[in-house]
């Protein structure tokens, strides 16, 4: 039985199929790079927002909390906190703010609301920032590989009609060589699918904890506002 050897089909090929290889081949350790780093990010950030909200509901003081910020990098929740800490000291969150009854008024908490949206935004994006590429490099590489089949296997034709002869022996080695394409858009495919859904779903509930931490964020201001009043 004869070994493939990829590298002779590589050097052997025209050189069309040879940029379609050169081409999944920069999809393909493009993809896995992108994956190292997003398990790395994603691994952090779980075990950072576990950290984070553990402390967060323990702390006493949110001023002291917020002095204290940089205990807890790498973490989305804090930063949502920073931004929501920060416009409440813009809108004067320490002082009281509706004479009737104590409680945050209504222009104050849209402007607060609106500020820990905008933070959650910019953690969204960040997280989810490369996911684009695995996404087009699951849709759009096997048919790149498929290309340089065609193209392939179209000159193996050629050669046929040039030598007069279509024996297996002058077929096969140009067909070989053809595949391989399709072969290694596929390699580079199905990684980047499978991990594009991971990331996704993890990016998803990431925005959900985010959501669901302002919310309570939102709420703790109010029962402050209202505890003061």
């Amino acid at each position: 039985m004869h070994n493939i050897n990829i590298f002779a089909m590589f050097f052997n090929a025209g050189p069309v199929v040879q940029f379609v290889m050169l081409l999944l081949l920069f999809f393909s350790v493009t993809s896995w790079v992108i994956i190292f780093q997003k398990l790395i990010i994603f691994r952090k950030t779980r075990f950072a927002s576990e950290t984070f909200l553990e402390n967060f509901w323990e702390s006493k003081s949110l001023a002291q909390f917020y002095r204290d910020r940089e205990e807890h990098p790498d973490c989305p929740e804090m930063s949502i906190f920073a931004s929501g800490y920060n416009e409440l000291q813009k809108i004067g969150r320490l002082k009281p703010l509706d004479k009737t009854d104590g409680s945050l008024p209504e222009t104050a908490k849209t402007v607060l609301r609106r500020a820990l949206e905008n933070a959650e935004s910019r953690e969204s994006n960040q997280f989810g920032s490369h996911l684009s590429f695995l996404a087009t490099t699951g849709s759009s590489t096997p048919f790149i590989g498929l290309f340089g089949t065609v193209w392939g296997i179209m000159n193996s034709f050629r050669e046929i009609g040039l030598r007069g002869s279509a024996s297996l022996a002058v077929v096969a080695p140009g067909i070989s060589e053809a595949l391989v394409a399709t072969a290694a858009g596929l390699a580079a495919a199905i990684p980047a699918v499978i991990f594009y859904n991971y990331f996704s779903n993890q990016l998803t509930t990431l925005e959900e904890e985010m959501g669901q931490f302002s919310a309570e964020f939102l709420n703790l201001v109010e029962r402050d506002s209202l505890s003061r009043g």
